[in-house]
């Protein structure tokens, strides 16, 4: 199954999970390849993982940002986890479903996951110095220049980065990709943090 007929598949798998537990909102699930999948598929426009790499995707809920990236990288490791056992049923499920053998998903909380990754992603999942404070001796800087936390964050973001002390570039989703594709409301205060 090639990568775009897998893109093609997640919509049906996510709504049929949706029937049976609250994986996505009634809301985004009608708008899912928007405020899911391109929204996911955003930090491989910023940057391209290395092949070999592994990749840590925390608080992935229904498996976002990891899933839809892991189509995208093939030849990446990834490895999801959420502290919510439920969701990582739903994570594990549609990864087999897919025949994505390079995703593992676990119910752990970030803080109690071995390292090292290369890259470590997030979807809106808490303030940055605390979710710093959750992974950042679990990155291993040394193999790629491009490593560290790619994380996905919506709103106003000055007061969260004014009390992060360590350096970042700040990227609008909105400027760099959806502009050209896609004119949604949605994307209009998304932003990518990478820290390294």
């Amino acid at each position: 199954m090639d990568q775009l007929n897998k893109f093609g598949q997640l919509k049906a798998l996510y709504e049929e999970w949706n029937a049976q537990i609250n994986v996505i909102s009634r809301k985004d699930i009608d708008q899912f390849n928007e405020r899911h999948l391109l929204h996911s598929l955003a930090i491989g426009l910023f940057t391209s993982f290395k092949p070999n790499a592994k990749v840590l995707d925390v608080g992935t809920g229904g498996g976002f940002p990891g899933i839809p990236l892991a189509i995208l990288y093939p030849e990446c490791q990834f490895l999801l986890i959420d502290s919510i056992g439920k969701k990582i049923k739903v994570v594990q499920d549609v990864a087999d479903r897919l025949g994505l053998q390079n995703v593992k998903a676990q119910h752990i909380r970030a803080e109690n996951v071995d390292g090292p990754f290369d890259y470590v992603v997030s979807r809106a999942v808490t303030r940055l110095e605390r979710f710093y404070g959750w992974i950042s001796g679990k990155i291993d800087y040394s193999r790629f220049a491009n490593s560290g936390l790619y994380a996905l964050k919506g709103g106003d973001l000055d007061e969260e980065i004014n009390e992060f002390e360590t350096s970042y570039k700040q990227l609008q989703v909105n400027r760099f990709y959806l502009d050209k594709y896609l004119k949604d409301e949605f994307f209009e205060t998304k932003q990518l943090l990478h820290i390294n």
